[in-house]
């Protein structure tokens, strides 16, 4: 039987530098008190063996267990998943999160729970039991939820919140939803647009009402009138057929639309075809998300694009930053996105 290669362990690499653990330790860990010489020396020792650190000695030697933990809403990710629509939120999460946990010797683990189980606690208690993660990252609505907050605060685990600006617990980031939906509408304007219907998300998501605020901002600073011209969904699509349904049906119906993901966008298409209407002849129409499945309809959707992967390693920064002591701006922060272009906006038709 062919014997197993000794594992290389950071007391080789201690060893092979004539420096203390401690040393390697700090400089596998990035830590700023290094002098630079230092940590080169340290780092030629490591690529000449071929040390990779592993998690398990990390977590024996500190207190630290170099794992993030990110918390996606179960039921509607599943769902997801299962319909194969091209939703891509978890994969720019993972995109952005791992990339950047790479970068500092961390691993990114994303679980699964339902906002609305009566058995959150006890899930979430066992998954921080078993995992000890050195921070977690929250999405919507999970950001909002005061029973995970308030259990994640009693442990004393960093927290990073996505979309949501309410004064809790950890680090609150967003896309800054209300100037998204404002830049969305002042495009609708500047192309001659008066009359532009807005699908919102739930009200359960803080980010539904910025959307629906940067709406009627632009709206507002136009000179135009926003009433009768907001629906609501809950982003799955046959919510969005509803709500368009309802705007189009109208007595005097919008001729533009955004709505506030791309099921909601998709399922608005439809229903314009359904009516005769071209888009964008008789009907302008954009979309949140910017997923790849709005890139290849026909017509290609002008949509707004979430920064979810620099969202999410912007979370990561901060709670390693403060796994390491590093003086921490608990300022809210915004990344903002932006708005991509194609052809289902035009100028209206005129009468």
């Amino acid at each position: 039987m062919a014997r197993r290669r000794q594992a290389v362990t950071i007391k080789h690499v201690a060893a092979d530098a004539g420096v203390s653990l401690q040393t390697v330790s700090r400089v596998i860990n990035k830590e700023s008190s290094v002098r630079p010489e230092m940590a080169e020396r340290v780092q030629a020792s490591i690529d000449k063996l071929g040390y990779f650190p592993s998690i398990a000695a990390q977590r024996m030697s500190g207190s630290r267990s170099y794992l993030i933990l990110a918390l996606n809403d179960r039921e509607r990710t599943i769902a997801d998943w299962r319909e194969r629509q091209g939703t891509d939120w978890v994969d720019q999460m993972m995109l952005g999160g791992m990339v950047k946990c790479a970068e500092h010797g961390y691993r990114l683990i994303v679980e699964l729970v339902d906002t609305h189980s009566d058995h959150i606690e006890r899930e979430l208690s066992a998954a921080l039991a078993a995992l000890r993660p050195d921070g977690v990252i929250l999405t919507p609505p999970h950001s909002e939820n005061a029973t995970i907050l308030r259990l994640l605060k009693a442990q004393q685990v960093s927290v990073a919140r996505i979309g949501t600006l309410r004064d809790d617990h950890g680090f609150a980031l967003t896309m800054d939803d209300e100037r998204a939906a404002r830049l969305a509408t002042e495009h609708l304007i500047d192309l001659g647009h008066a009359r532009i219907g807005f699908i919102a998300g739930p009200a359960a998501y803080e980010l539904s009402g910025w959307r629906i605020e940067g709406w009627r901002a632009a709206m507002a600073a136009a000179g135009h009138d926003a009433d009768a011209l907001l629906a609501r969904g809950d982003f799955s699509y046959e919510s969005g057929l509803i709500a368009a349904e309802a705007l189009l049906a109208a007595p005097v119906p919008p001729t533009a639309i955004i709505a506030s993901n791309d099921r909601m966008a998709l399922a608005t298409l439809e229903v314009a075809r359904r009516r005769g209407l071209g888009v964008p002849d008789d009907l302008s129409l954009i979309s949140f998300d910017d997923t790849p499945i709005v890139r290849f309809t026909h017509p290609p959707l002008t949509a707004v694009v979430q920064p979810i992967a620099e969202v999410t390693s912007r979370a990561v920064e901060r709670i390693i930053d403060e796994q390491a002591g590093r003086t921490v701006d608990r300022t809210p922060e915004a990344i903002p996105a932006s708005l991509t272009i194609r052809a289902s906006t035009a100028p209206p038709v005129k009468p």
